[in-house]
């Protein structure tokens, strides 16, 4: 054997050495930090399971640092978008005054389940969200639950709180959702102002134009032509880190993870729903009286959900109670991107 066959064999053994030693530090970092996640604090609660929802399997978190405090469901958005491979981490900031419910809607993320396609429409959604209620205030021991929902969550949780007063504390949306058709026009209208003088953007603001409110609407040149323009949803990144979230997420393993990436965004079924009727006819507009409190958290930036159309459906809200927060420079993901602001809201609204 050569002296330059020694050498690049032992190149090959460090190589290989290094190789194991990251890996062996990966596992024992997430080994870790889930151990971190997975504590349940003294006096709270820290569970996870499945619930069986009008006939499908549907996952829910609840975390709280006290299980005397009220209960809070977190409506995520989308329609279909769970945030579960890492909502934790901003939903914990809330648990020293909430005992915290997350809910993975029927048929996405970990209540996804590929051999069963589930069918998604505004009633079935509207019974669900009543079927979950119902077995909180039974498993929590609880009269009412407090309902905070984002984007789609806002939308799906303004119906139930208009729906079921019983069941609720008070209601809190935040980037309220109000009208499809009416928050699309007014994108489009602010669109076309920002791109007077930019004949790129005019292209890109026109192509979609054309096919809005359509079956065949380009989503995807929608947010571009936000982003664009500085309003994006997540002009202003998180303020945590991704990575760590989804590292040290104590409720996925690692196959969790790669199941949830390799999905589309959004499922064909949740396509469907989002153009369908049913979606279209719970639109806010013209429902006004609420018999519990109402509350937004909303980013002056935001034109996902638009924030002028939110401010103007809550001039005209009837509530017990009513308070608008306004996050300023904030877009659509104020969630992520200003999640200690964020926190300090919901702390002032219990």
């Amino acid at each position: 054997m050569n002296r330059i066959t020694t050498i690049s064999l032992k190149i090959l053994k460090w190589v290989g050495i290094s190789i194991l030693s990251l890996i062996v530090l990966f596992f024992l970092t997430r080994w870790i930090g889930q151990g971190v996640n997975k504590r349940t604090p003294s006096g709270g609660i820290n569970k996870s399971m499945y619930v069986d929802i009008n006939g499908s399997k549907q996952w829910i978190s609840i975390y709280g640092q006290d299980k005397g405090n009220p209960v809070l469901l977190y409506l995520h958005g989308g329609p279909g978008a769970a945030t579960s491979l890492y909502d934790y981490a901003f939903t914990r900031k809330w648990s020293d005054v909430y005992t915290v419910v997350t809910w993975d809607q029927r048929g996405c993320g970990k209540s996804y389940d590929k051999s069963h396609p589930e069918t998604i429409t505004a009633d079935m959604m509207m019974l669900d969200g009543k079927a979950l209620t119902e077995f909180l205030r039974d498993y929590l021991q609880v009269e009412r639950i407090t309902l905070l929902g984002h984007s789609w969550g806002s939308y799906f949780g303004a119906n139930l709180a208009l729906a079921h007063p019983e069941y609720y504390e008070a209601f809190i949306g935040a980037g309220q959702f109000i009208d499809m058709d009416e928050n699309e026009r007014r994108l489009y209208d602010a669109a076309m102002t920002w791109s007077e003088n930019d004949p790129e953007g005019r292209e890109m603001v026109e192509k979609w134009g054309a096919t809005l409110n359509s079956e065949e609407e380009d989503v995807y040149l929608r947010s571009k032509i936000m982003e664009r323009y500085g309003y994006g949803m997540m002009k202003d990144g998180t303020d945590y880190s991704i990575v760590a979230a989804v590292l040290f997420n104590p409720y996925y393993s690692l196959k969790d993870i790669i199941d949830y990436l390799k999905r589309e965004p959004l499922s064909s079924e949740y396509k469907s729903f989002f153009l369908s009727d049913g979606f279209l006819e719970m639109s806010l507009m013209g429902r006004y009286d609420y018999a519990v409190p109402y509350y937004n958290i909303n980013g002056d930036m935001d034109y996902q959900t638009n924030y002028s159309l939110a401010c103007e459906y809550f001039e005209q809200v009837n509530a017990p109670k009513k308070q608008m927060f306004v996050m300023k420079d904030a877009t659509h993901g104020l969630l992520e991107s200003r999640s200690e602001e964020f926190s300090g809201y919901l702390h002032q609204i219990h």
